[in-house]
């Protein structure tokens, strides 16, 4: 796991930021702050990601001042005072003196002293860069033009740029190192025991809800105390509803069990989706979309390696899932006119895979600056999740088909060579499957 006080780390990634800006820039940055849950019960802390990624520093109500003095790279922390009293009730502070010491901060400031020190360290800037996500710096603006109305008349006024950090930060985020590459894929491989756990587990009678804990209890096992996301564990129709966060109802006899859950590590996330029958064994019905919904996963992946256009993938999945719901008869027409006419949106209902890492929708863009689809390079990390969905209430379908949903999502790594299927070792064939389930009972 990644050292959060690995200055060298984070000071390469800020050097690496400030090497696409402009020299005469300052970049703002704000943590999140810490939220409440009901009273005195505040949620569990989690830092702004782009905060986290350029500081490591993990604490809430930061505030950090980027820029380049010279040839030299310059980090101000603002952070908490330490606070006896409430280091004993709500854990340890840095304080300033620890930003300095153990996070690697040039100049570190309780955070009273922000709006002060702001207006120093904008003198000589013409560009200012802002990672503000939650807006806690809503009168930003106001201070970095400040000094034009606050000058004597015949002295030079500085007119100054405000721009998005995202903008710049974002694409650099979407290429992993491996330090990176090796936290998701410990939450990847902590995910593959954690679904196998609830292959073993289900039965029907079993409560949703039971099988989230049991992918939290196992994945706890191999050191990842939270998940990326919350746990989707939907059981027959329940599946139908993408984002379905309840998980509240009884497994049924002959429903299968869509479950989406990733494990996080080291604040970076994995992201899997398997889908298995609750009973251990496919219908026929169930066998035949499940069979569709990989031979789309397996014709995307054989597509991935350097080169490649993000948009490729989802083109080759729609192709492919279109082409088995018209052999199973749920679509009507000619391939062509299938696609042509998107008539199988109705079933295919959302896009195929998304960037992954500290967030689970990873940031960075999906298109460049000319709008063309990004082309995949080595390091960069994504899902493939094709999925078919035919609610209970699609009474022109047959009954067979009816009340299921069925997705199947792997985490992939870009190489030179081509890819590597991160989550490969989860169960992902229908026999696959059937076969684990059978050995684990």
């Amino acid at each position: 796991m990644a050292d959060p006080t690995d200055s060298g780390l984070y000071a390469a990634r800020r050097s690496a930021l400030l090497d696409r800006v402009p020299p005469a820039s300052l970049i703002v940055l704000a943590g999140y702050q810490q939220k409440v849950r009901s009273k005195n019960i505040k949620y569990h802390f989690r830092q702004d990601n782009d905060f986290l990624y350029l500081t490591g520093f993990a604490e809430p109500d930061a505030l950090a001042l980027l820029y380049r003095e010279g040839n030299r790279d310059c980090l101000t922390l603002f952070c908490r005072p330490r606070d006896q009293a409430a280091e004993v009730s709500f854990g340890q502070r840095a304080g300033p003196e620890g930003a300095v010491v153990e996070y690697g901060a040039d100049h570190a400031f309780v955070i009273d002293e922000f709006e002060t020190r702001l207006l120093e360290a904008l003198k000589g800037k013409t560009q200012v860069y802002v990672g503000d996500e939650l807006n806690r710096l809503p009168t930003l603006w106001q201070l970095i033009n400040r000094e034009r109305f606050h000058t004597p008349f015949d002295v030079p006024k500085a007119y100054r740029q405000l721009s998005a950090l995202g903008a710049v930060l974002h694409p650099m985020r979407v290429i992993k190192s491996d330090p990176e590459i090796a936290l998701i894929r410990h939450a990847v491989n902590a995910s593959i025991e954690g679904h196998k756990a609830l292959m073993r587990t289900v039965a029907p009678g079993i409560n949703e809800g039971l099988l989230a804990a049991t992918f939290m209890l196992e994945i706890a096992k191999h050191g990842c105390v939270d998940v990326g996301y919350p746990n989707i564990v939907a059981s027959g129709n329940n599946a139908c509803c993408l984002h379905y966060e309840e998980n509240c109802c009884e497994v049924k006899v002959g429903e299968l069990v869509l479950v989406d859950a990733g494990a996080e590590y080291g604040h970076y996330s994995a992201d899997i989706t398997r889908t298995f029958p609750a009973t251990g064994r496919f219908s026929p019905a169930q066998r035949q979309i499940h069979n569709l919904v990989l031979a789309a996963l397996d014709a995307a992946i054989a597509r991935v390696r350097p080169g490649t256009r993000w948009n490729q993938l989802y083109e080759t999945c729609m192709e492919v899932m279109a082409k088995g719901l018209i052999e199973l008869g749920l679509l009507e027409g000619p391939f062509d006119e299938v696609m042509k006419s998107e008539s199988y949106k109705r079933f295919t209902v959302h896009k195929t895979g998304h960037w992954l890492g500290m967030d689970v929708h990873d940031v960075g863009p999906y298109q460049d600056d000319r709008g063309d689809w990004r082309v995949f390079e080595p390091g960069m990390v994504f899902t493939i999740e094709p999925g078919i969905y035919i609610p209970a209430d699609a009474m022109d379908v047959p009954s067979q088909y009816r009340g299921m949903g069925v997705r199947i999502e792997d985490d992939i790594l870009v190489t030179h060579q081509g890819c590597e299927n991160l989550s490969a070792a989860c169960p992902r064939s229908s026999d696959e499957i059937e076969a684990f389930m059978a050995a684990g009972r």
